[in-house]
């Protein structure tokens, strides 16, 4: 006998506390109750994730499918050298961004991968990263995964979610106090950032030594009339405080190839961002390739895009604001927007919806926004919405959340 056997059903393996504090994806921890719907025959208009329905360039797919290799190897953990040229030309030229070189930028899988490596690159545990709140609920779970402390700047509804005064960062600003990060345009809210307040930024970061992040995945989809775009690369004089998170994901709708790029020229950032990478090794060979090809694409596909969008935006605005007790402002950019319903909570309602809902077989999955705050106790009456289905679709799931609200609140 080699030793006793010990069972006990009450003692267990524990997970870490990282692992419990690690928020569900308020975007999609709904999903069971949508694809429980779905094999029921229903059919759900997701209006909960910003996976658009806009075709992916051509170019892509010619890419891949003319690849002539024998062997799918590693790319270097900086990606490929062409694609980084390529990036680096492309905002050069459409964006006007001249400083921007080859040499300054870091090829990630995906702007996720790129945002946490720069987090954590610049971040010890206990370091505190200020955002304007409603924020990106992964900037979360970024955070927690480095055990970092988000200390939110709150922008109001009421004002379309502008940023407040520098007087209401510096009350927020300590010793501990690192990086500023901004989405622009924002997800959830849609908000695009004025010259103005970038520049009320970059007095922030001059002042107190801080880094700023901007993540500028949808830089392209600006409404305003002149559809012109600031990124925080405009600022020369914050040019070893400003690092950029870019994607492929959603300029091109290619949201599976998961490519994005870190951007600095702050040598030692990315060196360090460099390591973190090395450690996953290198981002995904095939769709390097296939992105390299779609920097080819027309210049009038960003123009009809962005139309479509606006035709979107549109849409949603006036149907929703039609609806009684909802309110919606109008998005200055992304295609996300948050939602206030007439429901005291939108967890319960937007399950609801998926569970024990449907209009004419159909029914509608939303992103409860208690999950965009970093207190559950705060937009308890709000949806972020993504309007990234065509005009008809919009509207029918407009009529959905219109008739399920008139159900929901009889009962």
């Amino acid at each position: 006998m080699y030793g006793v056997l010990y069972f006990c059903r009450d003692i267990m393996p524990t997970i870490s506390q990282k692992g419990r504090l690690m928020p569900s994806s308020p975007i999609r921890k709904l999903a069971p109750y949508a694809e429980r719907a779905k094999k029921n025959g229903i059919h759900v208009y997701h209006l909960n994730i910003g996976q658009p329905d806009i075709e992916t360039p051509h170019q892509f797919w010619d890419a891949i499918k003319n690849i002539d290799r024998k062997v799918l190897e590693y790319s270097p953990s900086d990606g490929f050298e062409e694609i980084k040229k390529r990036y680096a030309r492309f905002f050069q030229t459409r964006y006007g961004l001249t400083n921007l070189l080859p040499e300054d930028l870091l090829v990630t899988t995906g702007g996720s991968e790129a945002l946490m490596f720069t987090l954590f690159s610049i971040l010890d545990s206990d370091d505190e990263i200020i955002i304007p709140e409603p924020l990106y609920a992964n900037y979360i779970g970024f955070s927690k995964s480095g055990n970092i402390n988000v200390r939110p700047i709150p922008t109001q509804f009421e004002n379309g979610f502008a940023l407040p005064s520098i007087d209401e960062f510096e009350k927020v600003i300590n010793e501990k106090t690192k990086a500023i990060l901004i989405c622009n345009p924002n997800n959830p809210t849609g908000y695009a950032y004025s010259d103005s307040e970038l520049h009320r930024l970059k007095e922030i970061v001059l002042k107190h030594n801080l880094f700023l992040i901007s993540d500028e995945v949808y830089r392209d989809f600006i409404y305003a009339d002149n559809n012109e775009y600031t990124s925080i690369f405009s600022f020369p004089e914050i040019e070893q405080n400003a690092i950029i998170v870019d994607s492929l994901s959603k300029r091109f709708s290619a949201c599976g190839a998961r490519i994005g790029m870190v951007a600095t020229k702050n040598k030692e950032v990315l060196q360090t961002v460099l390591k973190f990478a090395q450690q996953r090794l290198s981002p995904p060979t095939v769709e390097q390739l296939g992105a390299i090809a779609m920097f080819d694409v027309e210049e009038n596909y960003f123009t009809k895009v962005n139309i479509e969008y606006r035709k979107r935006r549109d849409t949603l605005v006036e149907g929703m604001n039609a609806i009684e007790g909802v309110k919606c402002h109008v998005p200055g950019g992304a295609f996300y927007c948050i939602v206030q319903l007439p429901v005291k909570d939108t967890d319960a309602f937007c399950q609801w919806m998926l569970s024990d809902f449907n209009y004419e077989n159909e029914t509608v999955m939303m992103a409860p926004a208690s999950g965009f705050y970093t207190s559950e106790e705060k937009g308890k009456n709000e949806v972020r919405v993504a309007y990234v289905l065509n005009c008809n679709d919009l509207k029918k799931a407009i009529k959905c959340l219109e008739e399920g609200l008139k159900v929901y609140n009889s009962l």
